[in-house]
């Protein structure tokens, strides 16, 4: 498969299993919302408030430095009232960066190894995009949504999604077929780190359907390089706030 981007004189390679033709420099922009929240939280770990969530004062900070207050209204300083920074922590959490022990966020191992390397930490997102989950219609819907970046689609990406799900038997619990809003909930986890990776044109602040960017379909395409060979163990499912329709596969 060809890319559209100009590939660089070198490829580069580091944990990844394949060489990629993507530059040093357009890894580091990629990767700077998780390299931050890693260099953040430190080797000392990060103290979180009884509920279990960033203190304000780390909220703060990462509305202002990664420019998340565009995307999001409120002070900003509130983790379960500021979407994007709540996103991008239980995302680097389900990605194998981070974990909580004891009341404290501390990186894991490969988190303490990527945040020093962006290259090896594109290549930790990339290895974990096909997020594993105990409802496989989300599983599959992600894996859709990943191909279909990834073949650079510039139809409706969650219409497309809808539709290809259709196409292998899943419907809404009432029995009809399913539609853009449900198949963007269920592939919502691998959305929101190709989001945060600006993977798509429209960067949360703007409405209307989302189009790959040609770092998106790079990424996508070495995601799904990685598949089935990547060890990818399960993770804790987060709860959000807006329900799912209960879906049913029909053979």
């Amino acid at each position: 498969m060809s890319s559209t981007r100009s590939m660089p004189s070198s490829r580069l390679r580091s944990a990844g299993p394949t060489p990629v033709g993507i530059d040093a420099g357009t890894v580091a922009r990629m990767v700077r919302p998780y390299n931050w929240l890693l260099n953040r939280v430190g080797a000392d770990g990060i103290r979180l408030t009884g509920a279990g969530y960033l203190p304000p004062a780390h909220v703060a900070a990462a509305t202002a430095e990664l420019d998340l207050g565009e995307e999001w209204i409120g002070e900003g300083n509130r983790e379960h009232q500021t979407m994007p920074v709540l996103h991008l922590r239980e995302s680097a959490t389900r990605m194998g960066l981070l974990r909580k022990h004891r009341g404290r966020l501390v990186r894991t191992a490969r988190g303490r190894t990527a945040a020093t390397d962006p290259l090896a930490l594109w290549w930790q997102l990339a290895e974990r995009m096909l997020l594993k989950s105990a409802d496989a219609y989300e599983t599959q819907a992600g894996l859709i949504l990943l191909a279909a970046v990834a073949a650079q689609f510039t139809d409706d990406l969650d219409a497309v999604v809808a539709r290809y799900l259709d196409a292998i038997g899943w419907v809404s619990g009432d029995g009809t077929p399913l539609i853009g809003s449900m198949a963007a909930y269920a592939a919502w986890d691998t959305k929101t780190v190709l989001r945060r990776l600006g993977g798509f044109t429209d960067d949360g602040r703007a409405y209307g359907p989302e189009r790959p960017t040609a770092d998106g379909v790079t990424f996508a395409r070495a995601a799904l390089r990685t598949w089935p060979d990547s060890p990818r163990p399960g993770h804790q499912r987060q709860t959000r706030a807006e329900p799912l329709a209960r879906c049913q596969v029909a053979f």
